[in-house]
């Protein structure tokens, strides 16, 4: 079964950040996963929340501070005192942990409450910098946030976020020209999902930390698992 590190290696450390990243980087897996925002001063940052609030020790949103001002807080201590001093990665810093290795990267974009304007130009021209473009898997639960970016970068992978599925599922992948899906891990099982599957579809399920489910998942087609623990 291909897992792809969930936020990093984000069961034993603070999620996405570089340790998480560096740590999932020396796991035998197929990927890892992470989240993309926007800075105040137009900077690709990786963290899950819109806010700071949760996994720092500063408050507000991304998008009104500056990469200099985030970088004033810790990201790390949440987690567990020993990670104190855990700075928010910038997207290159990111990429560049996981350019040596032969890892698929999936690049959230967390444009769903904030459109960020820009943004998949940003991240499409980080991802030439690196040479990464057979590596990359684009994802977002704002679907015209994928439309944007596979007209900047359509030799790119993308996938479509749902947090529940639709009854069009199939037609409207296609339409959109999405290489896959990624869906909770419990709809795997779902009739329309197993007929996407049987009709060549690529699903991926998140998130997954029981070996038993891991494994019934991959009894049903699912190509892929997105995991905290990853050592499923």
């Amino acid at each position: 079964m291909k897992i792809l590190a969930h936020r990093g290696y984000s069961a034993n450390y603070p999620e996405n950040t570089m340790i998480a990243f560096q740590e999932a980087a020396k796991m035998d897996i197929w990927g890892v996963e992470f989240d993309v925002h926007l800075t105040k001063d137009n900077q690709l940052v990786v963290i899950h929340d819109e806010s700071i609030d949760r996994t720092s020790t500063g408050k507000g949103y991304v998008k009104d501070m500056t990469l200099e001002e985030l970088r004033a807080f810790d990201y790390g201590s949440w987690f567990a005192p020993e990670f104190a001093g855990q700075k928010i990665p910038t997207l290159a810093e990111t990429l560049a942990i996981f350019k040596s290795t032969p890892f698929h990267i999936n690049i959230e974009i967390k444009s769903d409450i904030f459109e960020y304007p820009g943004i998949e130009a940003l991240i499409a021209n980080e991802i030439h910098v690196f040479n990464l473009e057979d590596r990359v898997i684009i994802s977002s639960f704002n679907h015209e946030s994928i439309t944007r970016f596979q007209q900047i970068m359509p030799n790119v992978k993308t996938a479509l976020l749902f947090s529940s599925l639709i009854v069009n599922l199939e037609e409207y992948v296609k339409m959109l020209g999405a290489d896959a899906i990624h869906i909770p891990y419990y709809y795997g099982m779902r009739s329309i999902v197993q007929q996407a599957i049987r009709n060549g579809m690529t699903v991926r399920t998140y998130t997954v930390n029981n070996t038993r489910v891991a494994r019934q998942l991959e009894s049903l087609g699912i190509d892929a698992l997105f995991s905290d623990v990853v050592t499923l």
